[in-house]
């Protein structure tokens, strides 16, 4: 570890604030495929683990044929720990520590959930006027929020976990994914524990 890296991690462990328990982090098809673009994936889990019990990925796709290829690839990807990775079929919660989404965005994952409420309705196995937030939540892939979403390589927002995310702390770096380094990491953790969070207060 370098100089500043560990003035960041000592900066961040000296905090009065407390680490994310829960890290999301956006990227693209294109930051994987990039040389290097899965090593760094795997870093950063490690880097996360360090501070946080959960970490959900979102890799956006813009070709749908890479989708099942991305997943072979994330499926056996060298993690620290238990990863679930889900696709835009996909409609089963994920409950694993490493959550990876390919393609899955914020709105399809909630039509998904309404969907299979409306179902439910149907079916007589759900009432209607128990659905609820909490019921909502049950349904959707990735039910629970992040503490901090990370965004590399540009300061603008994706459609990724629009439901849980609405009280996260949002971090954007001009820092490329295949530039992305645990110094980079340290940065948005220690910027997280220098912000109040209000909830929407």
């Amino acid at each position: 570890m370098g100089l500043y890296e560990r003035y960041l991690t000592y900066r961040i462990r000296r905090h009065e604030g407390v680490p994310p328990e829960h890290v999301a982090l956006v990227i693209t098809e294109r930051d994987l495929l990039e040389n290097g673009g899965y090593e760094t994936l795997t870093d950063c889990f490690e880097w996360a683990f360090e501070y946080a019990s959960r970490v959900t990925v979102y890799v956006s796709v813009l070709d749908a044929e890479a989708v099942p290829t991305l997943r072979r690839n994330l499926e056996t990807i060298d993690a620290p720990r238990e990863v679930a990775v889900r696709g835009p079929d996909d409609r089963t919660p994920a409950d694993a520590p490493i959550q990876i989404g390919i393609g899955l965005g914020g709105k399809h994952e909630f039509t998904s959930a309404v969907k299979t409420l409306a179902e439910g309705v149907e079916a007589d196995e759900i009432d209607p006027r128990e659905i609820d937030d909490d019921r909502v939540e049950d349904h959707l892939v990735f039910p629970s929020e992040p503490d901090l979403v990370v965004k590399t390589g540009a300061e603008r927002l994706s459609d990724f976990m629009i439901w849980q995310s609405v009280y996260s702390e949002l971090y954007f770096t001009d820092v490329n994914w295949r530039d992305f380094r645990k110094r980079d990491f340290l940065r948005a953790v220690r910027e997280y524990c220098n912000r109040s969070r209000r909830f929407g207060q």
